[in-house]
């Protein structure tokens, strides 16, 4: 499904061949394109679409047009209209993000407004960018995605908003900073001179000197005064005494000047004009459709028949009336003209407009336009209409991209009105979902149980009753809550009708989530793999990806990582480049995957991808997952500063956001950190408090205990291999452990063994990085079993990548925990720290025993002590391998 684009939205309207040219203005447009904005800001009737329509036509540079409208305050609609005007520049702007748009959960606004920048960038042509009635626009939302362009724009692109109002941007730091061009209302009105020649040679008023200097200043040469004094003065025998009476301010020179006007208009004329203002764009068909056959009339003005005809001849008649197209199908009335015919026609016949408004609904439903058939409806208050239209026939509105309308109407709507209509409880509450107002969901949803109880069981009450289900599912997958996932879903799926294939499909795959939390990966499987089939089908891309990223989860779990980066590469082509911010987990499968096979650099990069773009999204804590990772990925790297930097920042936003189920992995990548720096302590701490088998026995290895921790790996793998719920990966990274705590222990021959299995557990995946992280003992028990000949070409590749780490660390010894074969050396004491730290500033051995009052003696035993623990010989050795340690 597809947001339908009014294509006339794109259409530069025309300059009037003989409109009055104003040099001093386009001089100062042309003048601005050497900044980054542009406003034209005046209230209505000041030219401001006249002036920079003709300036665009001439400016010599492509121009992008959008006239804005109240319905492009919500952010998928204003982005597909902003897409659609761009690819009038070039077809491939906003391509990555056009087609998810439609879907429930649209990216977020600012996610798209990257993706776009990103492929301006790319497009080096030279073009301006026109916002046209920008005052329309009130959502906060469409504020930030526009500052955000503004902020990161480049410089072959010009952005002009023409605005009644001061638009909500950082217009004062752009005034500072000389990249704002700004004409107000003082700007726009017309001279004397341009006054004069508007009245003379477009309006077809010639007057005297005296008179048009009056008239300029009883309207202070505002352009619409003008137009319409000029239009009543038609009917004027004394010209000069009209505009010496002529007074008031603008709003009342303007209601008198509108009913001078429209008295003097036969009676079809103003009939079609009354009952067609209730549209905001006008075509013959749809004026036929609403004024229902009113200009049938033989009254001369001049003479029509048929709506087409009509705004031909307002057109030509000077009337008000913009033409959209250069085919003259399409036209909307000046803003302000048609304001005041609507409230003629709410004084004069405020009983006609609910019926003309439900003419213009079924017109537009009968041409495929359903979001503005929905808006006719509301306005006509036909509650239940627009709920039928709301509900889609199967495919609601919320899912077709316009979840800010419906959620508007719904919130005006009364409680009773919505207990008679428990389907509109339910869309409320989906549309509140889609909005991130998660506190707001369940309280609709239990008024819609309730209204509910007075309703009769049937087929659409069911379905209803599951579509509650399915969106409490929903609410529990952010939560991370199994149990509670698979209780909704299955009784979604019970209750859905078989042909809601839109939440069934999403439904089905909250469950399969909620058997990946469990560890059933057999059933998550079969689950995504159902979503994944039937979102295809019904083009829910959405679901299509998130399906997709489940599967490819679960074959991550399985150890099957080729065919895991398959899938995760499917769903970045699905989420286009930039991705959509959903693709951060695709990301960080990826970055999991090439770390394993040792691409250290294609990790890195997947790495901060996923970050960034799960820093998009609200209410998850895959940026906690994507720090940590980067956390493992600089360890590797031998950065134990930056690791422990990077897991600051996830316990720091995990803490923050309340995301508990994140805390152990947070301390489990802590203990890495801590063993590094020999702070044991701390680390078994840690181990203790968090309940991590893994981690303990590494805390206990780190001591030497090895006895200690073969009592903790060796029941966990008796465990693991009863309960096939474990993840293949975690056994592996145990079964490796084991070994290497087998030959700290001197039991080399189970050590081989274990070594052994583990490799061909980790061969058909391609393992490298599982093994080289465990550091020296590992490269020793290699070499060992390389030795006994078994294995070879594994054994070869993994001691290949060992020994050219090692020879990069200049150690000669690969990174990682810094073990003997009696365990992990001694820390440092806090006096040694400190004798450490003024080493690193340079200060000599007799400059240290002065400034900490110590012997020279004592402190040289200290530095003994540093070099035998860090396993070292120099200061300098002690120094770079103490930060990079972090203990500097």
């Amino acid at each position: 499904m597809t947001i339908p684009i009014v294509t006339t939205k794109l259409y530069i309207p025309p300059f009037r061949p003989n409109a009055v040219i104003r040099p001093r203005l386009i001089e100062r447009l042309n003048d601005g394109l050497r900044r980054k904005l542009t406003v034209v800001s005046a209230s209505a009737g000041y030219g401001k679409t006249t002036l920079v329509s003709g300036w665009a036509a001439g400016c010599g540079r492509p121009v992008a047009w959008l006239s804005l409208d109240e319905g492009d305050n919500d952010p998928a609609r204003f982005l597909t209209g902003l897409f659609a005007a761009l690819q009038m520049i070039s077809r491939h702007n906003g391509d990555s993000v056009f087609a998810m748009l439609p879907s429930p959960q649209p990216p977020p606004i600012e996610a798209a407004i990257n993706a776009l920048l990103h492929e301006i960038n790319a497009n080096p042509e030279t073009f301006i960018l026109v916002l046209d009635d920008y005052h329309v626009i009130q959502a906060e939302p469409v504020h930030r995605a526009l500052s955000l362009l503004l902020d990161h724009m480049p410089p072959h692109l010009h952005l002009v908003i023409a605005t009644r109002e001061e638009p909500r941007l950082p217009l004062p730091r752009l005034r500072v900073r000389d990249q704002l061009t700004d004409l107000r209302a003082e700007d726009l009105r017309f001279t004397y001179a341009e006054a004069s020649e508007f009245l003379g040679g477009v309006m077809g008023q010639p007057l005297s000197s005296t008179d048009v200097a009056l008239l300029e200043s009883r309207t202070e040469g505002w352009i619409a005064g003008l137009q319409l004094a000029a239009l009543s003065m038609k009917e004027q025998s004394d010209v000069s005494g009209f505009i010496r009476s002529f007074t008031g301010n603008n709003r009342f020179v303007l209601d008198y000047l509108v009913e001078e006007v429209l008295q003097r208009l036969p009676e079809n004329v103003l009939t079609f004009l009354l009952h067609s203002s209730i549209l905001d764009r006008l075509c013959g068909p749809l004026c036929d459709a609403v004024v229902d056959g009113q200009v049938q009339s033989r009254q001369p003005f001049p003479l029509s028949a048929s709506g087409q005809d009509m705004l031909d001849d307002l057109e030509r008649a000077n009337l008000f009336i913009v033409r959209l197209d250069e085919e003259r199908r399409w036209y909307r009335y000046h803003h302000l003209f048609a304001e005041l015919l609507r409230k003629r026609l709410q004084h004069s016949s405020p009983q006609t407009i609910e019926t003309l408004h439900i003419r213009a609904s079924i017109w537009y439903e009968n041409n495929g336009l359903a979001l503005e058939a929905f808006r006719h409806a509301a306005a006509a208050n036909d509650i239940g209409r627009a709920a039928r239209l709301v509900e889609g026939g199967g495919m609601p509105l919320l899912f077709r991209g316009a979840v800010a309308p419906v959620k508007d109407w719904l919130d005006a709507l009364p409680a009773k009105e919505l207990d008679a209509r428990p389907s509109l409880w339910v869309m409320y509450a989906s549309a509140l979902l889609m909005t991130g107002q998660m506190s707001g969901v369940e309280p609709k949803l239990l008024s819609a149980e309730k209204a509910l109880h007075y309703h009769v069981q049937d087929d659409k009450t069911r379905d209803l009753i599951g579509h509650i289900a399915s969106i409490r599912a929903t609410q529990a997958v952010s939560r991370h809550q199994a149990d509670t996932i698979l209780a909704e879903s299955r009784r979604a799926l019970d209750y859905l009708h078989p042909d809601n294939l839109p939440v069934r499909t999403a439904t089905t795959w909250s469950l399969g989530y909620a058997y990946q939390l469990q560890g059933d990966r057999a059933a998550a499987g079969k689950a995504y793999t159902e979503a994944l089939s039937a979102s295809r089908q019904i083009g829910h891309l959405i679901i299509t990806i998130m399906a997709s990223l489940g599967l490819g989860a679960v074959q991550e779990a399985e150890n099957r990582l080729d065919l895991a980066a398959e899938t995760y590469r499917n769903v970045l082509k699905l989420a286009g480049n930039p991705a959509f911010p959903a693709a951060c987990e695709a990301h960080l499968g990826l970055a999991r995957i090439t770390y394993e096979w040792n691409d250290l650099e294609a990790a890195a990069e997947h790495g901060r991808q996923s970050v960034m773009l799960a820093q998009q999204l609200e209410r998850t804590d895959r940026a906690v997952a994507g720090e940590l990772f980067l956390a493992k990925l600089k360890l590797a790297q031998g950065d134990i500063r930056g690791a422990a930097g990077c897991i600051a920042t996830a316990d720091h936003f995990a803490r923050s956001h309340s995301f508990v189920n994140q805390l152990p992995a947070i301390a489990a990548a802590q203990i890495l950190v801590l063993l590094r720096q020999g702070n044991l302590t701390a680390a078994a701490h840690l181990a203790q408090k968090h309940e991590l088998p893994i981690s303990r026995a590494r805390v206990h290895l780190a001591q030497g205990n090895t006895s200690a921790a073969l009592a903790v790996l060796e029941p966990w793998l008796r465990k693991a291999e009863a309960n096939r719920l474990v993840e293949e990966r975690e056994r592996l990274q145990a079964l490796i452990l084991l070994a290497v705590t087998l030959y700290a222990h001197n039991d080399a021959a189970r050590a081989v063994q274990a070594l052994r299995d583990a490799i061909f557990a980790a061969t058909a995946g391609g393992f490298v990085r599982i093994f080289a992280d465990e550091g020296v003992v590992m490269y020793r028990l290699l070499r060992e079993a390389a030795g006994q000949g078994i294995m070879t070409d594994s054994l070869n590749k993994l001691l290949t990548v060992m020994e050219a780490e090692g020879r990069s660390s200049g150690t000669g010894s690969p990174p990682g925990p810094i073990l003997s074969g009696k365990g992990l050396i001694e820390p440092l004491s806090e006096r040694e720290l400190e004798v450490l730290r003024l080493i690193a500033q340079g200060l000599s051995n007799a400059e240290i025993s002065e400034q900490l009052y110590l012997s020279l003696s004592t402190v040289k035993g200290h530095n003994r002590n540093i070099f035998d623990k860090l396993q070292v010989k120099r200061r300098t050795e002690a120094v770079a391998y103490a930060r990079q340690l972090g203990l500097l």
